[in-house]
């Protein structure tokens, strides 16, 4: 009987494993402080690249 036991105990830990790996996580993807602060700056000039060609149409209409 133990003999079994511990047959089916190995097995299942082997399940349990396989099972655990196979699962997709939840959890968002790890982001570096350097690959934010790389983000914030192309926001930045994509901001500002926006605001100019703005800013020359309004001086243009007033002109």
């Amino acid at each position: 009987m133990n003999r079994k036991k511990k047959i089916n105990d190995t097995l299942k830990k082997k399940q349990k494993k396989m099972n655990a790996k196979n699962q997709k996580s939840n959890k968002p993807r790890y982001i570096s402080k350097a690959e934010r602060a790389a983000l914030e700056a192309e926001k930045a000039v994509a901001n500002l690249s926006q605001v100019e060609p703005a800013d020359a149409e309004e001086g243009a209409t007033k002109d």
